[in-house]
């Protein structure tokens, strides 16, 4: 589809949208255990948490945004907002019509200078106090073929990585390559001292590191990550990574202070990656693990919540 096409959203869409608009989307935080402990809700509650989600199914516009739809390419890092819509002209992201965990998907082909992302406004549905989420996404890569270094299938900030941002990450090192969640909070208030990452203990980073993840070259994984309790002000904020729908650990007790101004922020997409990326969507709330299970066992993907 040509970049210039009109976006891929309809009243269902809108609906969203206006759900925002008027506070009908919850972006409190969830009582965990007392979600568990109540039974699943229905997916009528997902469907009004979702904010956006592109299925890569013909098109690289998003099916569902409360923000802007369009795909966009930049550059570089530094300058994403030199952004036009579409894939970058290099070729290291394709369009795949098949191959998808349902349907199409995006193809990180080689590791590139040009970024592609969605603007963050509206589809991320940023607060300034009591904020909570979650991003939901899959992957199929082989993290062993991975080129050396670091690389981000999903990375969300409006500045850097380790100013206000969430990230997903694989380090290709020579032996392994360990899979990385990061809730880094405003720069001043996780690192005031300003000192060198790299000399800092692993408890005082705000990252969560799981040894020999289990992604391979022939299988999806579905990757979800929520985050509670973000822009308290307080000590409590709280981020949970699930893989194929276990928790496999969380980022607890921390001071998360984002703030984002949402007409800055994208939700970037495969920086320095090499691999496969499909089904990618945000909800305006934290999902417990019910939540997380069901929309890993949706037949039709992330589509089935709102379309028949």
């Amino acid at each position: 589809m040509s970049s210039c096409a009109a976006p891929r959203v309809g009243l269902v869409a809108l609906y969203g949208l206006a759900l925002l608009l008027t506070g009908g989307c919850s972006t409190t935080g969830v009582d965990r255990s007392a979600s568990h402990s109540s039974g699943p809700r229905p997916l009528g509650s997902l469907r009004r948490a979702l904010t956006f989600h592109a299925s890569f199914d013909g098109s690289t516009d998003a099916d569902f945004a409360a923000g802007d739809p369009w795909l966009y390419q930049a550059p570089d890092l530094d300058h994403r907002l030199d952004a036009r819509p579409g894939l970058p002209d290099d070729g290291s992201v394709s369009l795949e019509v098949a191959g998808g965990r349902h349907g199409g998907a995006l193809y990180f082909v080689k590791r590139t200078t040009p970024v592609a992302f969605y603007r963050g406004a509206g589809n991320l549905a940023w607060r300034a106090s009591t904020w909570s989420g979650t991003v939901s996404f899959w992957l199929r890569v082989d993290p062993r073929a991975l080129p050396m270094g670091f690389c981000d299938p999903v990375n969300i900030t409006p500045r850097s990585w380790d100013d206000g941002a969430f990230f997903v990450e694989f380090e290709r090192r020579t032996n392994d390559a360990p899979f990385r969640l990061g809730a880094y909070p405003d720069r001043k208030i996780w690192n005031p001292q300003g000192r060198v990452w790299a000399e800092m203990s692993a408890s005082e980073k705000p990252i969560l590191a799981v040894d020999q993840p289990p992604f391979t070259a022939d299988r999806w994984i579905h990757v979800v990550f929520t985050w509670e309790n973000f822009n308290t002000g307080r000590n409590n904020g709280t981020t949970h990574l699930s893989i194929d729908g276990i928790e496999v650990g969380s980022i607890t007790a921390r001071t998360q202070t984002f703030t984002w101004d949402p007409a800055e922020t994208r939700i970037l997409l495969g920086v320095g990656f090499e691999g496969w990326l499909d089904d990618l969507a945000v909800f305006s709330r934290a999902l417990t693990q019910t939540e997380i299970r069901r929309i890993r066992d949706l037949p039709h993907g992330i589509r089935s919540l709102y379309s028949p």
